[in-house]
């Protein structure tokens, strides 16, 4: 059986050692080696990854109790130098110990269970057994847990019997029986657990909640500890610094800054809006002027469709006639009409757009549809025109 260096020591980086099994499966080569570090899925934890003979490993997975190293290719020799992708490692410690950390501050101060954890490319996650959390215990949660963090408590790991394991106040019974191993943090709390931790807290670095939202009657905690908290950070100052120099501003008076933008951005909506509707209006009487009996009809050069489907409902309500419309820039075709015995739009579109490549539909009253070409746009609506002459 391999013997798992890991649970020695999670620092252990570089070792030499032996191929005890060569595998070649349809998904690719894999390796059992004497010793190893490499750290295999489980317990909420993603593998490690890292070189075998300076080839890449690519997975590590545990089956009957042996470690799998899925390998790009198979090694020549017998004897092997192994090394891990160390901060991969270290971030999977920080987060471990982290998820260890803010379970105990959850049971403390908000008397909630853990439910799950998984660590994943981007965040860390928990569900805790709460059906809300407010604001201000989210912010006092993670001051809570940072405290613990500066305080650098020992975090130490160790193998009992479950007879010593039931002595222990563990967070949850573990399901295994023999060899059960502990991890604790020390003064905070003990926990069965087969995963890399870091020796104290204060490599943890930090923990920042970054959103707590409900999930299946349960609250789920989303977080960052260590490196990936300091790039979270660095990434929002660089937006915050984006933000300031757009608006000419400092960063303490940037939300100001904004508020004031919104505002300015809603006035000059509003007189956008009022023009707009001076000039549909001025539209919707030449274009009546100019129909064809009920047949309203037009070629837009670059009207985006929403504003081609206000203007047609206008038209409708101010006589009993049909509209077509098209937008050359954008690719699109509206018809509508007012009549309760008119053209069915929605069903004629149904019928023959496929015949023009076209994706669309709607009701009786209005539909609208898209085309990958302009080509194909107009030739639908030189088409559409025409039926509904005949139909006229």
């Amino acid at each position: 059986m391999t013997k798992k260096l890991y649970y020695e020591s999670a620092y252990t980086r570089e070792w030499e050692t032996r191929i005890t099994r060569k595998l070649e499966r349809e998904d690719g080569a894999y390796l059992v080696l004497e010793e190893t570090a490499f750290y295999p899925h489980g317990g909420g934890q993603p593998c490690d990854l890292g070189w075998i003979d300076k080839i890449p490993v690519l997975d590590v997975v545990q089956e009957d109790g042996e470690i799998l190293h899925k390998i790009e290719r198979l090694p020549e020799g017998e004897e092997v130098t192994c090394r891990l992708d160390w901060d991969r490692r270290f971030d999977h410690m920080q987060h471990h110990s982290g998820q260890h950390l803010l379970s105990a501050m959850c049971l403390q101060v908000c008397d909630a269970e853990t439910l799950s954890f998984h660590l994943g490319q981007d965040y860390a996650t928990i569900d805790i057994a709460r059906s809300d959390l407010p604001q201000h215990q989210l912010m006092m949660l993670e001051l809570e847990v940072n405290d613990q963090i500066y305080l650098n408590r020992q975090v130490t790991n160790y193998v009992v019997s479950r007879e010593q394991a039931a002595a222990l106040p563990l967070v949850k019974q573990p399901k295994v029986t023999d060899d059960i191993r502990i991890v604790e943090i020390v003064g905070i709390e003990y926990n069965a657990c087969g995963g890399t931790h870091v020796s104290a807290t204060g490599e943890i670095g930090m923990i920042k909640l970054l959103r707590a939202e409900k999930q299946k009657g349960h609250m789920r905690l989303y977080f960052k500890c260590g490196y990936r908290a300091l790039k979270e950070f660095n990434a929002g100052m660089e937006i915050l610094g984006s933000l300031s120099a757009r608006f000419n501003t400092s960063k303490e008076e940037i939300l100001d800054r904004i508020a004031k933008w919104d505002q300015e951005q809603k006035q000059l909506q509003a007189e956008l809006n009022a023009v707009k509707a001076e000039n549909d209006a001025y539209l919707a009487g030449k274009l009546l002027a100019e129909r064809q009996g009920r047949l309203v009809k037009h070629v837009f050069a670059d009207k985006p469709m929403k504003d081609m489907q206000s203007l047609a409902a206008k038209l409708t309500e101010q006589a009993d006639v049909i509209v077509l419309f098209a937008s050359n820039s954008d690719y699109k075709v509206v018809l509508a009409q007012g009549r309760e015995s008119g053209p069915a739009c929605g069903a004629f579109f149904k019928q023959h757009l496929a015949d023009y490549r076209g994706k669309g539909g709607g009701s009786d009253k209005i539909a609208q549809a898209g085309f990958s070409t302009v080509e194909d746009a107009m030739a639908f609506y030189q088409f559409t025109a025409q039926s509904l002459g005949i139909e006229l």
